[in-house]
């Protein structure tokens, strides 16, 4: 059996992060098992909150935009094309660095959940 979704469908939502997102493939409302997959934007100048999951590994992938992506004690440039595995427990951010919206394919194994994420300040 497919499961399929359409961008258009997935209404966004703010994260406890801060960013917009649109849950493209959730288990709580689409079917699938063990992985989560949504689309985030931040806005010029804008910066998602501090955080970690505990339990979820994460992967970003930069669809659009250019950004500064904080992972532990490290800092880096991020742009179309790259791609960031967050292991579960790490601190986290993202801010956009450029003049138009920062886009990210995130997955999440297990899932996305509100429960799992601790902001850090």
């Amino acid at each position: 059996m497919a499961i399929r979704t359409a961008h258009r469908e997935a209404p966004p939502y703010r994260t406890l992060d801060g960013s917009e997102v649109r849950e493209l493939m959730h288990p709580a409302v689409h079917g699938n098992r063990r992985q989560s997959l949504a689309e985030a934007r931040v806005p010029p100048g804008g910066t998602t909150l501090l955080h970690r999951h505990r339990t979820s590994e994460e992967l970003y992938s930069v669809l659009d935009g250019e950004g500064v992506m904080t992972l532990g004690d490290e800092s880096f440039p991020v742009a179309a094309g790259d791609t960031v595995c967050i292991p579960p427990g790490t601190p986290h951010r993202i801010e956009n660095a450029g003049a138009g919206v920062l886009k990210i394919l995130c997955c999440c194994a297990p899932a996305y959940s509100h429960d799992d994420t601790e902001l850090l300040g």
